[in-house]
């Protein structure tokens, strides 16, 4: 950075000096003296001439050098701060909302040097040159100079920064909002074509956008403003340097020729205060941008990893004891909500069991797998692995453990190899398909166009939900961790496909550790236990069979199971038939 503002100070310098010995030249040779006399002139004028030019290369070079150095480890840092946060900490943020601050809001940085910061450094050091040069001619001209160039340097940038503060920050705001909008909208799109809200939509966005659009025009017109009262300071300086120096030449106290050096010396000069306002006018949106960035950075993750962690052990076990766990409210310091999420669960999945964990929507099965991940922190009790806390483990090496498939499985936009390789980056072919064959897909992704390479698309969108989680199986099984943890993995499949791909999952699962957290109550028959979980808390354990022998919570949920899918499939018939009588 002091390198950049150096080499701007030179540049600026150079073009000074271009411009005084230019004057002096031409003002010389009106009055025809000998070449000799001008030599000197011409040499600067060639000197400062070429100077100028490396200067202001090698002053741009590394000045974008340096923003684009800071604008890479501002996203990296954006980025490492984030990650810890995942998922906990974010769902109180839009997808858009995030995105403009990892893109928008850090390119609004790359102003920060360029704009900001070297602009005023710059300038100071003209001031002091111009000050040394003006005062070999006379300290007034000094004094007059730094009057008007303070008032331009100063005066014109504290009211532009007056001016532009609350455009500034709703400049930030106003863009982030409609980089949310857009997100939720392409997004969305399928939803609002089918409730008819498109119009809407839109109508929304480009009020949204006008305004947008507003106060851009109002930053300009700040701008242009601000440009003008620079320009009209640089010609009031220049009449003031001459008002002062004419009577100097007519008395014989100063040569005439040197009039049109201090003219076009005052000229130069200001091409160093005119970046000024500029610099004003971008550090109210600067700063809302790091604001809003730091907003985020300065959470807090709702765990914190251990000063000294324990490596993961050999026994895949699953231990909870008194488990319990309020999800916070929002705040940054977690304040349980009166219903816990988890109430004294106590359970244990020793090594290669299969435990099944059922109940209604919202019974909090899924809450448990955020905290085997540790995307939260429990509130009491204690949730081990192979007898250990599993809050003694690093986080990153403890999911390495863990093949997941998800409820609201995730597809980037990519290949179906793509998609598939992050389950193992190593994988070669012969383990992708075997993957793919175990989840029941591998011929379907044949069958498509580019086979493994077909592209499927923002979240994996071209694809049908069955299809997207069968994909999202193999990629689990290709991980081939010793825990497996399945969270709905049949929710969007047919009782056929279902039925048959949960018997492939039980022969996989063997020699693994299986947690399946499911309310389709189809397949359990192989599972060793089942935890029925309601309102938080286990209200029954046991196999399929000893459930089903009693009269309880599990026995209602298989009923009333068996009743919807005799009723679906009665309707699912006559209107077969209905299909072949018409």
């Amino acid at each position: 950075m002091l390198l950049a503002a150096l080499l701007g100070f030179l540049t600026v310098g150079s073009g000074i000096g271009l411009m005084m010995t230019s004057a002096y030249i031409i003002a010389k040779a009106a009055l025809h003296p000998s070449i000799a006399e001008l030599q000197i002139g011409i040499v600067g004028v060639r000197f400062f001439g070429i100077s100028r030019g490396v200067f202001r290369y090698l002053e741009r070079y590394i000045s974008h050098e340096v923003t684009f150095r800071l604008l890479q480890q501002f996203r990296a840092w954006f980025y490492r701060a984030v990650e810890p946060l995942a998922p906990a900490r974010l769902l109180r943020y839009r997808s858009g909302d995030l995105l403009a601050r990892v893109v928008a809001d850090v390119e609004s940085l790359e102003n920060l040097y360029v704009r900001i910061i070297s602009p005023p450094v710059v300038a100071a050091l003209v001031l002091g040159l111009m000050w040394l040069i003006f005062g070999i001619f006379d300290p007034l001209f000094s004094l007059l100079l730094a009057i008007f160039f303070l008032a331009a340097g100063v005066g014109v940038p504290f009211l532009t920064h007056r001016l532009s503060r609350t455009p500034g920050e709703e400049l930030i705001t106003l863009r982030a909002e409609l980089n949310t909008l857009a997100l939720d909208g392409i997004q969305g799109m399928a939803e609002l074509l089918a409730f008819g809200q498109a119009e809407a939509h839109f109508r929304q966005f480009d009020a949204l956008n006008a305004r947008l659009v507003r106060v851009q025009r109002r930053m300009a017109l700040i701008g242009g403003l601000h440009e003008a009262l620079i320009g009209l300071l640089m010609n009031l300086t220049v009449l003031a340097i001459l008002l002062a120096a004419i009577p100097q030449v007519s008395a014989g106290m100063l040569d005439g020729i040197y009039l049109a050096v201090l003219v076009i010396g005052t000229m130069a000069a200001f091409e160093a205060a005119l970046p000024l306002p500029a610099a004003a006018q971008h550090l109210d949106s600067s700063l809302k941008a790091a604001e809003r960035l730091f907003e985020i950075t300065d959470v807090e993750p709702v765990f914190t990893e251990p000063a000294a962690p324990v490596s993961v052990p050999k026994n895949y076990s699953i231990t909870a004891e008194a488990l319990s766990f309020s999800y916070p409210d929002g705040k940054r310091s977690p304040a349980p909500h009166d219903s816990p999420a988890l109430k004294n669960l106590n359970f244990e999945a020793p090594e290669g069991s299969k435990i099944a964990i059922v109940g209604p929507s919202g019974a909090g099965k899924t809450t448990l797998l955020n905290l085997l991940l540790r995307f939260w922190e429990y509130d009491r009790g204690s949730l081990c692995l192979g007898g250990v806390d599993i809050r003694r483990f690093d986080s990153e090496e403890l999911r390495r453990h863990f093949a997941v498939v998800s409820q609201n499985t995730h597809l980037f936009n990519g290949t179906v190899r793509e998609n598939l390789l992050l389950g193992n980056p190593a994988a070669g072919e012969p383990e992708l398909f075997e993957a793919a064959k175990q989840a029941q897909i591998h011929e379907f992704i044949q069958n498509l166009p580019q086979g493994y390479d077909t592209w499927i698309g923002e979240q994996g969108l071209q694809l049908s939900g069955g299809e997207r989680q069968r994909l999202a199986i193999a990629r689990a099984l290709l991980k081939s961790a010793p825990l497996l943890i399945l969270d709905e993995p049949t929710a969007n499949l047919d009782a056929i496909t279902e039925r048959s791909l949960l018997q492939t999952i039980w022969q996989l699962a063997n020699r693994k550790t299986l947690l399946i957290i499911t309310h389709r109550l189809v397949g359990l028959e192989n599972i060793d236990e089942i935890l029925v979980l309601v309102a938080g808390e286990i209200v029954e354990r046991g196999t399929q069979a000893e459930l089903l022998a009693r009269d309880g919570v599990y026995r209602q949920m298989w009923e009333l199971q068996r009743e919807t899918s005799a009723v679906e499939g009665a309707g699912g018939f006559a209107a077969a038939g209905g299909g072949e009588k018409r």
